[in-house]
């Protein structure tokens, strides 16, 4: 149960910073050039699958998704926090005793101490 969590907290994530897209992105450039490879020699192939002129189908869904997933951000303004003015004039009021404490340095502490004697013993000794 603790592992479907993660899981979820980790697709959450993902899926909160856009990282869906690039994999998608990833595919769709993947498959272009495994079906360029079959008709064109390596560097031309690598050319048509990057310039950006030649989009397959997966390559237009993902731009139209991303598109209308950033429209729908920018149509839903987050709402502005106003405060009214505070009524009348404010007074801090001092505390009337007040002490310091003194600083603890619990690190020093531990360094004095000195190890038990005698030393204990493993457990198959």
């Amino acid at each position: 149960m603790v592992r479907f969590g993660k899981i979820a907290v980790v697709f959450a994530l993902i899926a909160t910073v856009g990282a869906h897209w690039a994999l998608l992105q990833t595919v769709a450039w993947t498959t272009m050039l495994a079906g360029n490879l079959r008709s064109r020699p390596l560097a031309e192939a690598v050319a048509y699958t990057f310039d950006g002129k030649h989009p397959c189908t997966l390559c237009k869904a993902i731009a139209a998704g991303k598109k209308s997933e950033q429209k729908s951000e920018s149509t839903s303004p987050t709402p502005k926090l106003e405060f009214p003015p505070a009524k009348g004039n404010p007074v801090l009021i001092a505390p009337s005793n007040f002490d310091l404490l003194p600083e603890a340095d619990f690190f020093a502490d531990s360094l004095t101490q000195k190890p038990p004697t005698p030393p204990p013993r493993g457990f198959f000794v």
